[in-house]
C-alpha cells in the first residue's frame, strides 16, 4: 500500500522536476476549453448537433490528455533521468509500482474533464440539470480510469522506444475520431463503429450524454460498466506488456539503447 500511494504520488510529483507546474494551465484548462469551443462553433455553422452534444463529448475526452501523456512520462521520465535501470533492478512488486503511478493520473484526468465541462458550459451557456451533476461525476471518473488503461499500454512501449509523445498524440487523435466525440457512431462507417466499441471513452461519452439528457445513473449502468470493463482490460494488457518488455530488455540488454 505504501508503494502504491506514496510511490505513485512521488512519481507524479517528479514529473514537475523537469516540467513547470504552470504548463497545467494551457494544457489542462485553456486547450480543452478551446477544443470544446472549436467543435461547438463548427457544429453551429454546419447546423448539426447542439452545444451540449459537443460540450459533453469533448469534455470527457479531455481526460485522455493526462492519461496518455503523463502515464507515458512516468516511464519515459525515468529513462531521461537515467533511473530506469535502478527502478527495474529494485525488488518492488510491479503491479503496485505501476498502478500506483497511474492512480494520481486518474484523479488528474477526472479534474481536467470536470474543469472543461464547467468552463465550457459557462462559456456556451449550456444548462445542465442539477440532478445530473453527481451521476456525471461518476461517469467521468469511470472514463478517466478507463482511458488511463490505454495510457498504461503506451507507457509500456516507453521501455522499447525513445519517446512516447508522438504515439500519445496519435492515440488521442484516434479517440477523438472514433469514440463519438463529435460525430455520432451511427454516422461512422461500420468498421469504425465496431472498433469504437472496444476503445475507452466510447461508452463513457454515451453514458454522460444520457445522464445530461435526464436519465438516472441506473439507466446508464450498462454503458458505465462496459466502460469500466474496457478500462480494466487495457490496464491488464498494459501490465502484461510492461512485464514482457522488462524481460526482453534484460535479455537483449536494450533498456538504455531504445
Amino acid at each position: 500500500m505504501r508503494l502504491f500511494f506514496v510511490g505513485g504520488w512521488l512519481s507524479y510529483r517528479a514529473l514537475f522536476g523537469w516540467l513547470s507546474p504552470w504548463i497545467l494551465v494551457p494544457t489542462f484548462i485553456v486547450a480543452p476549453l478551446f477544443q470544446i469551443l472549436l467543435f461547438a462553433y463548427v457544429g453551429r455553422s454546419a447546423g448539426v448537433g447542439s452545444d451540449e452534444y459537443f460540450l459533453l463529448g469533448n469534455a470527457v475526452v479531455t481526460a485522455a490528455v493526462p492519461a496518455l501523456f503523463a502515464t507515458g512520462n512516468t516511464i519515459e521520465g525515468e529513462r531521461w533521468s537515467q533511473t530506469l535501470g535502478l527502478l527495474l533492478a529494485s525488488p518492488a512488486r510491479r503491479v503496485p509500482l505501476f498502478l500506483g503511478r497511474a492512480f494520481p493520473i486518474i484523479l488528474n484526468g477526472l479534474v481536467v474533464a470536470c474543469v472543461a465541462l464547467v468552463t465550457g458550459a459557462l462559456v456556451l451557456r449550456v444548462s445542465l440539470p442539477v440532478s445530473s451533476l453527481l451521476p456525471l461525476g461518476v461517469v467521468i471518473a469511470v472514463s478517466a480510469y478507463s482511458v488511463t488503461g490505454i495510457g498504461l499500454v503506451t507507457a509500456a512501449l516507453a521501455l522499447r522506444v525513445r519517446e512516447t509523445a508522438v504515439l500519445s498524440n496519435i492515440v488521442l487523435g484516434i479517440l477523438l475520431v472514433f469514440c463519438g466525440v463529435n460525430v455520432p457512431l451511427p454516422v461512422l462507417p461500420g468498421w469504425m463503429a465496431a472498433v469504437a466499441g472496444w476503445l475507452p471513452l466510447t461508452h463513457g461519452i454515451e453514458a454522460a450524454r444520457g445522464v445530461a439528457a435526464g436519465a438516472a445513473l441506473s439507466d446508464v449502468t450498462s454503458a458505465t460498466l462496459t466502460e469500466l470493463l474496457i478500462g480494466t482490460l487495457y490496464i491488464l494488457l498494459g501490465l502484461v506488456m510492461l512485464a514482457y518488455f522488462e524481460v526482453e530488455s534484460r535479455r537483449s540488454a536494450s533498456l538504455e539503447r531504445a
